[in-house]
């Protein structure tokens, strides 16, 4: 499943620049995760790169955005294929 970030984001900017997806952007009041792109970092990290560096712990799964590792590896490979 892809990420999201709750309520107590402080909006700090540290998971945007750890995103190899580039799947956080800047929204108000908070950061968002776009399911879409977002890989969990599965090809790139053991753990999703935001988690590591979010001083707050306000990164969690998406119940509503549900998927298999097999989808994850396929996202983000075809983010690679666009940039």
């Amino acid at each position: 499943m892809s990420l999201m970030i709750t309520k107590d984001c402080i909006s700090c900017d540290a998971c945007r620049e750890e995103c190899p997806d580039e799947a956080i952007y800047e929204d108000d009041p908070i950061y968002m995760i776009d399911p879409d792109r977002c890989s969990e970092c599965i090809s790139d990290y053991a753990e999703p790169a935001c988690i590591m560096a979010c001083p707050v712990d306000c990164i969690v799964p998406d119940p509503d955005n549900i998927e298999t590792p097999e989808e994850l590896k396929f996202k983000h490979e075809q983010y690679l294929e666009g940039n």
